[in-house]
């Protein structure tokens, strides 16, 4: 129970953080509230509008962008209002919600693993207000990654973690079975990490490893960390048994784990086309 407890939480903090899920931000437009949540993350090719949950059609509405890290001017462009269908199997099925209306504005789809910053504008009866000009907000772009990869790649990471919890809990008790947890582990997070997870990255960003020898990336990178501390606890528990190596595995994957998906991910370099990675440019900017 206690394991099943780590990883549900787990699975919230990562679905409710790092720099790629919406931004919630509250807006006062002709004295009413609007929590609005701002795209950060972008599929290639999905025509998904940049949105303002704004439900009068009596305003008028702006978005200002431009490359990220670039000295390019910003672009404004208009949003409209109107309704727009949902294609969402769970919302239109599960939840009959078929279309949705609000104020869109469209941007043109820049090159997996690009990003573009933006603000906006919104004039109501009370006159035009700019906001997040001083904090732009970032937006990601990424292929598409098929259902069938995605899925059983997000499965097999949070499968592992649980398995990996399990292990973790038994070997301070020094259960006889946390052995046995301890290479189910490895290989779910072999699955899950070492297999899909380039997989999905190829799809996503066109390129399958971007982490250590090859370049930087903290998604890569911290996959990696926490595998080579599964495959050291496997190993030293094959003839012998030494849980602390289990425990130490388990606490380090919880670490891994706590990092904010896609935090310091891969990244394009405007100028060159290249991939990059953000946390090098910590130093360099």
């Amino acid at each position: 129970m206690i394991a099943i407890v780590i990883t549900l939480a787990a699975a919230i903090y990562q679905r409710t953080t790092g720099p790629t899920y919406h931004k919630k931000f509250d807006i006062d437009v002709n004295g009413q509230t609007y929590k609005l949540d701002l795209v950060r993350s972008i599929e290639i090719g999905s025509n998904d509008p940049f949105k303002l949950d704004i439900d009068d059609a009596s305003i008028e509405a702006r978005l200002l962008w431009k490359r990220y890290l670039t000295n390019d001017d910003y672009t404004a462009v208009d949003f409209a209002y109107k309704q727009k269908p949902v294609d969402s199997f769970i919302m239109n099925k599960i939840f009959g919600i078929t279309e949705e209306q609000g104020w869109f504005a469209d941007v043109p789809d820049q090159p997996a693993a690009g990003k573009i910053q933006y603000y906006f504008e919104v004039t109501d009866n009370n006159g035009t207000k700019t906001y997040l000009q001083n904090e732009p907000i970032v937006v990601r772009f990424k292929g598409a990654v098929p259902t069938y990869i995605l899925t059983p790649h997000i499965f097999f990471m949070f499968f592992a973690m649980l398995l990996g919890n399990l292990a973790g809990i038994m070997a301070i008790f020094k259960h006889n079975r946390y052995k046995f947890y301890t290479t189910l582990t490895i290989i779910s997070f072999f699955i899950g990490g070492m297999i899909l997870g380039p997989i999905v990255q190829l799809y996503a960003f066109g390129e399958a490893w971007a982490g250590v020898p090859f370049a930087w990336d903290l998604t890569d990178n911290k996959t990696l960390i926490a595998f080579l501390f599964w495959l050291l606890a496997f190993a030293m528990n094959r003839n012998k048994e030494r849980p602390v190596y289990t425990v130490v595995a388990a606490v380090v994957m919880l670490l891994v784990y706590s990092i904010p998906h896609s935090m310091y991910g891969s990244e394009l370099d405007p100028e060159t086309g290249e991939i990059i990675q953000g946390w090098i440019q910590l130093y360099l900017f």
